[in-house]
């Protein structure tokens, strides 16, 4: 169990991640769906990865199965995309690479590749980043939309308890394995400690992918990380009789531009028109119908316009989910999994 003091320069930095982490996802996905207990609540994505396991072979191979991942898989920067993400990964010094690995294989067979990449071998690294890109395509990306969508629904939700009810009944609430002894957050998680909090703050970070144990990330001069299991839908088909109740309120290209600018990324009158085949003009429009609506807030951003979701178009987003263009199956919710006794680091 790791023991979390937090002060008070922490507990009024209490906030969320304002949106998932496209490489922090992947990396997680790609351990918990090789859990048969995870894979079983989440039988599509699953399935995606044990498709494309032969084209990210080093992926898997270089990550433990379970448990412990190294701090700088899961880094803060680099949430614009996978790009990015893996940009963030690269960045890390070649130092910390060969200690955390050192100790992420510290009960696993040694092999050739997993000796290169604890030496921080660069070569080992581009293949682990290679496949990462491969796995986020196959798996994450075509329900990227809908992921995105539940995350803001699970922010939304946590926003109005914090609001209502304040900070310890929030901390109550994330998780069965996360338990609030002020000044104390107590976390069942995959290593155990004494932890003072940094004085940044904690980051919360929620996402179906954090397999059965809370994680936690704590760095000087950054707020603790804090990454946690949660509910969600894991979408097969939003509408399984094809009809798009978003598309029929909207019409369905302006129904496309709201759920493009929902996804993650800079979103911009241009990339809007280019996404949706549209005119520059066109684009225009309909950014600007949906401004008027109340559902989107434009920026002038140097020489660009730069779209976002209002709190109304997220809502209406996530009531209407994602359609999907191959043929739908039923929606399956994915169940929360209990907490399994600690094992230390592994």
């Amino acid at each position: 169990m790791i023991s979390l003091r937090l002060d008070p320069a922490d507990l009024v930095r209490v906030r969320f991640v304002d949106r998932m982490h496209p490489v922090g996802n992947a990396i997680l996905a790609c351990q918990a769906l090789r859990d048969p207990a995870l894979a079983a609540v989440m039988p599509e994505l699953a399935d995606r990865g044990e498709g494309v396991a032969a084209a990210t072979g080093a992926l898997r191979h270089l990550l433990p199965a379970q448990g412990f991942l190294p701090d700088f898989l899961t880094p803060y920067y680099g949430l614009d995309s996978v790009e990015a993400g893996i940009e963030a990964i690269r960045a890390t010094p070649r130092q910390r690479i060969r200690d955390e690995l050192t100790e992420a294989y510290a009960n696993l067979p040694a092999t050739p590749w997993r000796r290169r990449f604890a030496t921080a071998d660069r070569d080992a690294l581009d293949m682990l980043t290679m496949s990462l890109r491969r796995y986020f395509d196959a798996v994450l990306a075509p329900d990227w939309s809908s992921l995105t969508l539940s995350h803001r629904s699970w922010v939304a939700q946590a926003a109005q308890t914090y609001a209502l009810s304040g900070v310890d009944t929030l901390f109550t609430t994330l998780h069965p394995a996360i338990r609030w002894r002020p000044p104390v957050l107590e976390i069942d998680s995959w290593w155990s400690g004494d932890v003072q909090g940094t004085g940044k703050g904690v980051l919360l970070v929620p996402t179906p992918f954090a397999g059965p144990l809370p994680r936690v990330l704590v760095e000087p001069g950054q707020p603790v990380l804090l990454v946690y299991p949660a509910l969600a839908l894991a979408p097969t088909g939003a509408n399984p009789s094809g009809d798009d109740p978003l598309a029929r309120l909207l019409g369905g290209t302006r129904a496309a531009v709201l759920r493009r600018i929902g996804e993650p990324g800079r979103h911009t009158t241009t990339t809007l028109g280019r996404h949706a085949g549209i005119s520059l003009s066109s684009a225009s429009e309909h950014a600007s119908a949906l401004r008027a609506s109340g559902l989107v807030h434009s920026d002038r951003v140097g020489g660009s316009i730069v779209h976002t979701l209002t709190p109304l178009g997220i809502h209406l987003l996530a009531q209407n989910g994602s359609p999907r263009t191959e043929p739908a199956g039923p929606i399956r919710r994915i169940r929360p999994v209990d907490p399994v006794p600690t094992p230390g680091r592994s």
